[in-house]
């Protein structure tokens, strides 16, 4: 049988501490109490603890300097505050100090025991597993950081806001928050704000009971209880109107749901991860977001570094990217030619890794299977503006030929290296170059490519469509 638990609770009210150690014991833990600051800081030095749970506000002090205390001598030990009813502050204050969660009067023991359960399989995994990140890719100083920061954020239960632009790897960093978490044998659930009609969005988020509306022909689960133990991750949270931002900032802060058409409310243990590419500063100040509901997400915040600003992490982001569409497609890792490799460094990839996946995917659908080329990558792209290129531009220059005739020439490489690729498969050469048939069907035309019957094998391709 493995050796007990050890936990420590602070509070100065006896009631509490009995009833939180006594909960404790009938979980098989062993707890120590003390009623004050300096009780519980000679505990901690006498004594080692698996967990801490203190009040916030104590005889000789405030629970955040033991918070703080036990973050800076104590490091790895989970330390939980107790809050007084609608203390939000308080709360927002102790998690971004390092405490691990936070427990509002009157104590729930549906609340309490998920909390403390969570809190021990952190302080057991601590010394026997390392942080997986090896899906954030690149040593440069900005992934080296958001690594060092998931390492940190995966210890806590504090609502995290990631910030970045679109393509960023926003819900990569959520995952593997919640995948290193002493939550990760439980629900990761992701959900799209801006997906869901805002009409349904309160029975999405909180579930609904049969009969609460037309067409409810059963109790069915929200999101917050399909991710219950687990993660939520709220994606676009900008996008939430002001009706649904209250509930939802009701929901996190009392850790509790009630279902449409429901009577009681239910506790929920769901951590909130959210993401959005919007300034959700800019938003408060307009009055389109809450500031009481930022405050409450934006508790720690992470910030993803755009593509173009650790360009040095380029080349084995696209190795690793180009092996992993070979893995999907079960074909052969083609090597990536040296000035087509440049390039991709060159690129400002407004779209940032998702543009860089895309357009790999592309050029393994056009290359010959051996090599990736610079050609391979241009092809059904628009033109891509190089980082270098504003500087050596000259618009003095006379061009040899007309604009007009240059673009053409670029057209009709395009076209032909399509239908190469695709064995003059038309349909499949428009999905490549990413236009329609009938767009590709005028353009053969009009660049004087179609050949003698092909008006009749193109109405049969279209015929086909």
């Amino acid at each position: 049988m493995s050796n007990p638990y050890n936990c420590l609770v602070v509070d100065d009210e006896s009631d509490i501490r009995e009833l939180v150690v006594l909960t404790l014991e009938r979980m098989n833990i062993i707890a120590d109490s003390a009623s004050n600051l300096a009780d519980a800081k000679h505990m901690l030095e006498a004594k080692s603890y698996d967990l801490c749970l203190t009040d916030m506000r104590l005889p000789d002090g405030l629970g955040l300097e033991l918070v703080e205390h036990i973050s800076g001598k104590h490091a790895g030990l989970p330390v939980a505050v107790i809050t007084a009813y609608g203390s939000a502050e308080n709360a927002v204050s102790a998690l971004k100090a390092g405490a691990f969660d936070y427990l509002t009067k009157p104590i729930s023991l549906n609340q309490l025991r998920p909390l403390v359960e969570s809190a021990l399989k952190l302080s057991k995994s601590s010394h026997t597993e390392s942080i997986d990140t090896v899906d954030l890719i690149g040593e440069s100083p900005a992934m080296q950081q958001v690594r060092a920061m998931i390492t940190k954020l995966a210890r806590s239960q504090a609502p995290v806001y990631i910030s970045g632009e679109s393509g960023s790897g926003k819900e990569l960093a959520a995952r593997l928050i919640h995948a290193n978490s002493s939550r990760k044998d439980k629900s990761f659930i992701a959900v799209n704000c801006g997906a869901i009609p805002e009409n349904l969005m309160e029975s999405e988020f909180f579930g609904y009971k049969k009969g609460a509306f037309t067409g409810a022909a059963q109790d069915t689960l929200g999101l917050f209880q399909a991710a219950n133990g687990g993660t939520l991750f709220l994606d676009e949270v900008a996008d939430l109107p002001l009706a649904m931002q209250v509930k939802l900032l009701r929901a996190i802060q009392e850790k509790k749901v009630r279902a449409v058409g429901g009577t009681t409310e239910e506790s929920v243990d769901v951590r909130i991860i959210s993401a959005t590419h919007k300034n959700l500063n800019d938003m408060m100040e307009k009055g389109e977001f809450r500031q009481d509901l930022y405050y409450r997400l934006n508790v720690i915040q992470l910030k993803m570094p755009a593509l173009r600003d650790r360009s040095e992490d380029i080349p084995e982001l696209t190795q690793k990217l180009i092996n992993k569409l070979c893995a999907i497609q079960n074909i052969k890792v083609p090597m990536l030619e040296q000035d087509a490799s440049k390039l991709l460094q060159e690129l400002h990839f407004a779209g940032n890794v998702r543009e860089l996946e895309n357009m790999l995917e592309r050029a393994l659908a056009l290359c010959d299977g051996e090599k990736i080329t610079l050609d391979d990558l241009s092809i059904g792209n628009e033109p891509k503006m190089r980082i270098t290129e504003k500087a050596s531009f000259d618009p003095g220059r006379t061009l040899e030929i007309s604009l007009s005739d240059y673009l053409e020439d670029i057209e009709k490489r395009a076209i032909l290296k399509a239908l190469e690729k695709t064995n003059n498969n038309k349909t499949a050469a428009a999905k490549l170059l990413g236009i329609s048939f009938r767009t590709l069907r005028y353009r053969l035309s009009k660049l004087g490519l179609a050949k003698d019957g092909d008006d009749d094998d193109l109405d049969t391709e279209e015929d086909n469509l």
